[in-house]
């Protein structure tokens, strides 16, 4: 298997997406796959898709825009507010130019997942690809045993299951390990009779306290994680000069939070 790149949870950052993207110019990468939410939060919803489009092999259906799709049910209001916003930049009306027009159907026939080899790609969890969140705190048992929860994930995993969602880089063991990216100094080695989720982090909304955008590289002997820097005060300013999205989607971005 020839170098991949995954990238997730672009959630409208276009300043982290380029950053991002110059970077694996730098990785003789074959091909990049998103694992979705390349939209929500973020004030360039319209310019992201796009650039996704062009760059990228797939493009999965993440919870934001499936949000955008069909409604935003269960979200938090400030989360809601960009859902609709996003919405109203991305839906085409009677007098919408056909490029704005492709752009939605397109949206609207994204995959749930993909299958490549014993890898599978999803956005949230095997179980429910675009809404259920594997958590770190799901590995953890009273008695020490392997959580119900990820039993039935591993399940359904051959391998490697990669997912975004959580917006929180590591990986989950089948005897219900999780590894901080730091545990393993970002190069996780994986062997041919192990299964493992690995959840790649976000580009533009990373939350574990690293401003910096987070996707993978990949090939049959090791996943590596990337941390790049970017221009996230550039990003704040968009935010905050569009009255309906909230300003703490704008102030997250200087803590990773």
């Amino acid at each position: 298997m020839q170098k991949k790149a995954i990238i997730s949870d672009i959630h409208g950052n276009l300043e982290a997406l380029t950053a991002v993207l110059e970077d694996i110019k730098q990785r003789n990468v074959e091909a990049i796959y998103c694992l979705g939410d390349v939209i929500g939060y973020g004030p360039n919803p319209v310019q992201c898709l796009e650039e996704a489009f062009r760059v990228c092999e797939f493009i999965l259906l993440g919870n934001h825009e499936e949000a955008v799709l069909t409604g935003a049910f269960g979200f938090h209001p400030a989360a809601k507010e960009a859902v609709d916003w996003t919405r109203r930049q991305l839906k085409p009306s009677w007098c919408s130019l056909s490029n704005t027009r492709t752009r939605w159907e397109i949206l609207k026939n994204l995959p749930l997942s993909y299958t490549e080899d014993d890898c599978l790609f999803v956005h949230g969890s095997p179980r429910d690809p675009t809404m259920e969140y594997i958590l770190k705190s799901d590995t953890d048992d009273l008695f020490g045993d392997v959580p119900e929860k990820i039993k039935e994930i591993f399940e359904q995993v051959d391998r490697i299951c990669f997912v975004g969602h959580t917006h929180t880089p590591g990986i989950i063991t089948q005897n219900s390990q999780w590894f901080n990216i730091q545990d393993f100094d970002y190069v996780w080695e994986h062997k041919s009779n192990e299964k493992i989720i690995c959840n790649v982090g976000s580009v533009g909304q990373p939350r574990d306290k690293d401003n910096r955008a987070s996707y993978v590289t990949f090939n049959d002997k090791e996943i590596c994680y990337h941390r790049i820097p970017y221009d996230f005060i550039k990003t704040q300013e968009r935010i905050r000069k569009i009255p309906q999205l909230d300003n703490r989607n704008a102030d997250r971005l200087e803590f990773g939070t």
